[in-house]
């Protein structure tokens, strides 16, 4: 019997590790950060000496310098195709230094976003749902001896602390003391009908082709009886002045179009979007995407 009991005993020990390893979740990061200096791979530096069984991704570091917006869209546009637990450590923070909170936000999809609370958690909290904000405490989760550093927060509490929440060292308890269900909100036009017409936001540019990506899906689209084949009146405003006023052919595929010509069409989001066929839309219109542009959608009687 003691040598059963031994043998199971060795063999529970050999399994710990396994054990240890699949309570870990994958942390992700991203940055404005570009990656033409260390500053990413120090940040994955902090979180490998954490755990060097950390799953370490990234999402991007290609964020325009400052566009807080634009990281609150990344985050937003993947969050659902990682499984509940990832850990996202979003550093896009022009306010370093500030009176911003540094926090964790858990969604009630159960995902978790160590960020600046400066507006990056706009989508996610929208999408997803606030399950609980805690800020940061940065005399237990702050890297050893960054104390005197001021201005890489990516690095010394953000990156520190979403490993030691990733790896499963703290739970989503000890980040720090627990905050009002709420987060600092970027306001933008959000889809609505009124009078016959759509009206939304262009969060996003499909950036390689010029593709204008918008926040109307197509069950919006249905509600109004646009389908394919329809022709549409397009207004884009920024900041309520008129950029963009014409009409464009609704399709499935560009090359229902002849080349050079505008089009609406359906992107692979299931949101509608205007492009050229061949060509760049954005370009040619001088229309770009954040908060602060908004479109109308309007289908033209036959």
């Amino acid at each position: 019997m003691k040598l059963k009991n031994s043998i199971l005993f060795g063999f529970l020990i050999l399994l710990l590790p396994i054990f240890s390893f699949a309570q870990k979740q994958a942390l992700v990061f991203q940055s404005d950060f570009g990656l033409k200096d260390g500053a990413v791979s120090a940040m994955k530096g902090v979180a490998y000496n954490i755990s060097p069984d950390l799953k370490i991704f990234d999402n991007t570091h290609e964020i325009p310098s400052f566009n807080i917006w634009e990281a609150a869209y990344r985050l937003q546009q993947v969050a659902v195709y990682w499984p509940a637990g990832t850990v996202f450590v979003s550093v896009v923070d022009p306010g370093v230094g500030s009176q911003r909170k540094s926090v964790v936000l858990k969604t009630k999809s159960g995902h978790y976003f160590v960020t600046p609370d400066n507006g990056t958690l706009t989508l996610v909290a929208e999408y997803l749902g606030i399950e609980e904000v805690r800020e940061i405490d940065e005399a237990k989760n702050r890297l050893k001896n960054s104390d005197k550093s001021y201005t890489f927060h990516g690095r010394d509490v953000y990156a520190y602390t979403g490993a030691r929440l990733a790896s499963g060292v703290i739970k989503f308890e000890e980040v720090g003391a627990k905050l009002p269900t709420q987060v600092t909100m970027i306001p933008y036009q959000k889809p609505v009908i009124e009078q016959g017409e759509i009206k939304g936001n262009i969060p996003i540019l499909d950036i390689q082709y010029g593709n204008v990506w918008t926040n109307i899906d197509q069950n919006i689209l249905l509600e109004l009886g646009i389908k394919a084949g329809d022709k549409l009146q397009i207004k884009i405003s920024n900041t309520q002045k008129l950029v963009f006023d014409g009409e464009v052919p609704f399709v499935r595929t560009f090359a229902e179009v002849g080349i050079a010509q505008n089009l609406g069409y359906t992107n692979s989001l299931l949101n509608f979007s205007l492009g050229v066929n061949q060509g760049n839309f954005s370009e040619r219109n001088k229309i770009f995407s954040g908060a602060e542009w908004s479109i109308s959608i309007k289908k033209i009687d036959k």
